[in-house]
Parts: C-alpha cells; structure tokens; sequence
C-alpha cells in the first residue's frame, strides 16, 4: 500500500509500517494544507491516509474520497504511544479498500 503519514504523526512511524511506502505529508511537499485539500490531493498518489485527527470523518464528507483513511486512536502521537497499536495497523493495511474509514485503538 502507498501510505501518506499525516504530519501530526510523528515520522519514526514510517519505518514502523514494514512492507508499505510511507511518506509523510512534509516529505510529499504538503504541509500546512488543509484536510480537504490534502486528501483530494493524496487521493491522485496514495491508497490510504493514515492520521490521528479524529475530527476528520466531521469535518469531510469522506464518501465520496477514493482513498482509505485509517485514524489512529492513542493516548498521545508520540511513537511510544503509537507502537502497541502497529500489528493492527499493519494488518488493517492489507485489506482495507478505497473509501473505508477505519479507527485504530
């Protein structure tokens, strides 16, 4: 899977998601867009958002995006916080599709 890391994560997360292109959204030019901006633009080049902006499925009407979002649900988006939580998000990766909406806790 093409992986757009939100920058609100942080970015030792990449390397935690073994066997999936991860990028961070400063890495791919995009940093300061807005939610709505950003994910039309990551739909072109990515398969899923990964963030921990629990507001986003309020914010946008994510329906009609062709691309996944996985929100991550933690205490903190510190990496320490983040690392009990990445066999699930490893396994979410293979078998999510386009437009589903998936909360990791």
């Amino acid at each position: 899977m093409r992986v757009l890391l939100d920058e609100c994560l942080p970015k030792k997360l990449q390397r935690e998601l073994v066997g999936h292109t991860v990028i961070t959204v400063p890495q791919q030019g995009w940093a300061g867009k807005k939610n709505g901006e950003l994910l039309q633009l990551a739909e072109s080049e990515f398969d899923v958002f990964l963030t921990i902006d629990r507001n986003l499925t309020a914010q946008q009407n994510l329906s009609t995006r062709n691309i996944a979002i996985v929100v991550v649900v933690a205490s903190s988006n510190r990496i320490e916080a983040l690392k009990p939580l990445i066999p699930q998000l490893l396994v979410i990766l293979e078998t999510i599709q386009s437009g589903q909406v998936i909360y990791v806790c």
